[in-house]
C-alpha cells in the first residue's frame, strides 16, 4: 500500500507534506500508512513494529495535524523507555513541525537539569517527550499539568517493560484524562503490554508491521567503540589507515557537514560537504567532481546523499550513528555499487550501543567491532603512498633537470648521495610527516558489547519479593563479582530505605542518571527501614556529590553523606537489608530516571 501512496493522499495538512518532501521522504513506509489515517481520525492505534520501519512519523505527523496551534498546553505526551528514544523523537517532532508557527516540543529525562526544565514548562509547550521516571517526578511535583492533553503515545513499549518501567506507565495513564487518543508501538506483544492496551485503548485495531529491511551482502560492516569527544580523531585515522578510492562520511546536521568537511580539509584531503542548503546545481558540481576523482570524501546528511551514486565510493562512515535503521541501509547502500566490495563502520558512543543492537536486529545481520588504526600502521601507509609516487615520478617524468641540481649540490655541500636524498626527503614530507607513530597515541576505547553486556539480567517486573526469612535481609546479588570494583570506594549514607518503599534499582537509576555515573561503578548497596548505604567511587566530584544531595527518590531527598557507621540499631542487619553486589542495570542499557511511587 505504501508503494503506490503518497503523503499527500493521506490528508496531512500541506505544511507537513511540506516538512516531509524537504527530509526526503517520498512514500509512506508501511507503518505510516496503515496508522496515519486512523490517527488522523482519533482512533486509537496498537502498532506491532520493529524499530526503523518509521514507527515515529506513524504518530507524530497524524497527531501534528490535529494539535491547536494556539493552545500553548501541552497537548500530546509521549513515553519513551530511554534518553536517547526520547531527543530522537522530539527531534522529529521538532522537524516535521518546521512550517508550524509557535510550535514548541520540550523532551524531559533524568540528568537534566531541574531548573532548565522548569523553566521551559513554564515557557509552554504542546509537546511533551520523555522517560516514565521523570514525566512521573514532574507530575508528582505538580510541574507537569496533562489536563488538556488530547493524546498519549506508548513508544517501544515493550522495552519500557523489560527496564521495569511498566508501573510507572500505568500511574502516568491513569493521571490523563479519559477522553484522550491513545497510540501504543511495540516491537512484540507481551502479556502485560496486551493488558495495557485492553485497559486505555478503545476499539484499537492492531497494526502489524514485519521489517523488511536488508542489507546488500557485498558490504562488509564493523563499529567503533569510541566517545563522542575522540570522533574526530577516529576519522583521521580511519581515512589513514583503511584502504579505499573514495568515501562518504555521514552526519547528522548540516553544521556538522561543514565544520568536519573543513577540519578535513586542513588535514589535506581533497574533501566537500553535502546538506540541504545547497541548490540543485551546486550538489551536482560536487557528485561530478568526486566522480572525476577531483574530490575523494564527501560529508553529508541522510537527505542530501539520497540518490547519490559514485561507483567509486568504496568507503562509508557513519559519523554520527542513524536513529532509523533504515536510514542506516540507505548510507551503506551508496557503496559496494556494481559488484564492487564495500566497506562501512559505524562509531558507537557508549550510550549508543542500543542503537547498535537495534540496527542489527532490523538488518539481520552482526556488526563487527574493530580496533582503530595504530600509529605504526598509520606510519607504514603513509611511506608505501609516498614510495610509490617516487617510483611514478621516476617512471614518467623527465628529471634530467633535478638529476643536474642533486649533483651540483652534492658537491657544494660535500655531502652524500645518501645524506643528500635523506634531506630532500625531509623537506618533501613536512607537511605529512611520514614518521608518525609516536605521534598517534592509542584511543582509549569503551568495553565492547561482548564484554559486558552478555551476562544474564533479571527483570525487575520479575524479581521475587522475598520476605525476612534470613535476619530480615533481602538479597539481590547481581551476577558480576565483587573484584571488578577497581579502584578506591566509599561507603555512602542515603537518606531512603525501605520504609519508602525503595528498591536497590531505583537507587542505581537515580545515581546513574543524575550524577552521570555509568552503573558498572556503583557497588554494593545496602537498604535498612530509615536509610541505605551505597558504595560509590571515592573520587566523585564536589559538584556532583552536592547534586546528589537534593535527588529525590521515592519523594525523599538523598541527602547524601559519608556513612561513619554510627546509625545506632538502625545499621543491624536484623532492621532488614536489600543488597546489590555488584553493578545493576545491563551496561548499554539508557540510566534510568528516579521511579516515583504510585500516589
Amino acid at each position: 500500500m505504501s508503494e503506490t501512496l503518497s503523503f499527500s493522499q493521506l490528508m496531512l495538512p500541506e505544511p507537513l507534506v511540506r516538512a516531509v518532501t524537504e527530509l526526503g521522504y517520498e512514500t509512506p513506509s508501511p507503518i505510516q500508512a496503515a496508522a496515519i489515517p486512523k490517527l488522523l481520525a482519533g482512533e486509537d492505534v496498537l502498532g506491532q513494529a520493529q524499530t526503523g520501519t518509521g514507527k515515529t512519523g506513524a504518530f507524530a505527523l497524524p497527531l501534528l495535524a490535529r494539535l491547536d496551534p494556539a493552545q500553548n498546553d501541552p497537548q500530546i505526551l509521549v513515553l519513551a523507555p530511554t534518553r536517547e528514544l526520547a531527543i530522537q523523537v522530539a527531534e522529529a517532532f521538532q522537524a516535521y513541525a518546521r512550517y508550524m508557527p509557535a510550535f514548541h516540543v520540550l523532551p524531559l529525562y533524568g540528568g537534566q537539569s531541574y531548573t532548565n526544565q522548569l523553566k521551559s514548562l513554564k515557557r509552554g509547550s504542546q509537546v511533551i517527550v520523555g522517560t516514565p521516571g521523570r514525566i512521573l517526578d514532574h507530575l508528582d511535583r505538580g510541574t507537569l499539568k496533562l489536563d488538556k492533553l488530547r493524546a498519549i503515545v506508548l513508544d517501544e513499549a515493550d522495552e519500557m517493560l523489560r527496564m521495569g518501567f511498566i508501573d510507572d506507565v500505568q500511574t502516568i495513564m491513569d493521571a490523563t484524562p479519559p477522553g484522550r487518543q491513545v497510540a501504543m508501538f511495540s516491537a512484540t506483544m507481551p502479556t502485560q503490554i496486551r493488558a495495557i492496551a485492553q485497559k486505555h485503548l478503545k476499539n484499537a485495531e492492531e497494526i502489524k508491521i514485519a521489517s523488511k529491511t536488508s542489507t546488500v551482502e557485498r558490504i562488509t560492516q564493523r563499529y567503533v567503540m569510541l566517545d563522542a569527544n575522540q570522533k574526530l580523531d577516529a576519522l583521521t585515522r580511519l581515512l589513514e589507515g583503511e584502504e579505499y578510492d573514495a568515501s562518504i562520511v555521514f552526519v547528522r546536521t548540516k553544521s556538522a557537514t561543514e565544520e568536519i568537511a573543513e577540519k578535513l580539509g586542513a588535514r589535506g584531503y581533497a574533501v566537500a560537504c553535502l546538506n540541504g542548503d545547497m541548490n540543485q546545481a551546486h550538489r551536482e558540481q560536487t557528485i561530478r567532481r568526486m566522480k572525476a576523482s577531483q574530490l575523494d570524501i564527501i560529508v553529508a546528511t541522510d537527505v542530501a546523499a539520497r540518490g547519490l551514486d559514485v561507483e567509486r565510493i568504496s568507503l562509508v562512515v557513519n559519523y554520527d550513528i542513524p536513529y532509523d535503521s533504515e536510514a542506516y541501509v540507505h548510507r551503506i547502500g551508496r557503496t559496494g555499487r556494481a559488484g564492487r566490495e564495500g566497506k562501512a563502520i559505524l562509531f558507537v558512543s557508549p550510550r549508543e550501543r542500543r542503537l547498535l543492537r537495534t540496527i542489527e536486529h532490523a538488518t539481520k545481520q552482526p556488526i563487527e567491532q574493530m580496533s582503530l588504526p595504530t600509529g605504526q600502521v598509520i606510519e607504514q601507509r603513509r611511506i608505501e603512498s609516498f614510495r610509490e609516487q617516487l617510483a611514478q615520478t621516476i617512471e614518467t617524468q623527465n628529471l634530467s633537470f633535478f638529476q643536474e641540481l642533486v649533483t651540483d649540490w652534492r658537491e657544494k655541500l660535500e655531502t652524500t648521495d645518501v645524506d643528500l636524498a635523506a634531506a630532500l626527503l625531509y623537506l618533501a614530507q613536512k607537511d605529512q610527516p611520514l614518521n608518525v607513530a609516536k605521534q598517534f597515541p592509542e584511543l582509549r576505547q569503551p568495553h565492547a558489547r561482548g564484554e559486558r553486556e552478555e551476562r544474564p539480567r533479571r527483570e525487575r517486573s520479575d524479581r521475587p519479593e522475598r520476605s525476612g526469612d534470613r535476619g530480615g535481609e533481602r538479597s539481590e546479588r547481581g551476577p558480576r563479582v565483587r573484584r571488578e570494583m577497581k579502584g578506591d570506594y566509599n561507603n555512602y549514607r542515603i537518606e531512603v530505605g525501605k520504609e519508602h518503599g525503595v528498591r536497590a534499582g531505583d537507587i542505581v537509576g537515580a545515581i546513574a542518571n543524575e550524577a552521570n555515573i555509568d552503573s558498572q561503578f556503583i557497588g554494593n548497596i545496602k537498604l535498612f527501614d530509615h536509610f541505605s548505604t551505597v558504595e560509590l567511587p571515592a573520587n566523585i566530584p564536589a559538584e556532583i556529590f552536592q547534586h546528589l544531595k537534593k535527588v529525590y527518590v521515592r519523594k525523599q531527598k538523598l541527602n547524601i553523606s559519608i556513612d561513619t557507621g554510627s546509625a545506632g540499631g538502625n545499621n543491624s542487619p536484623n532492621s532488614g537489608g536489600e543488597r546489590r553486589s555488584g553493578p545493576g542495570p545491563r551496561p548499554g542499557a539508557a540510566p534510568r530516571a528516579p521511579r516515583k511511587p504510585r500516589d
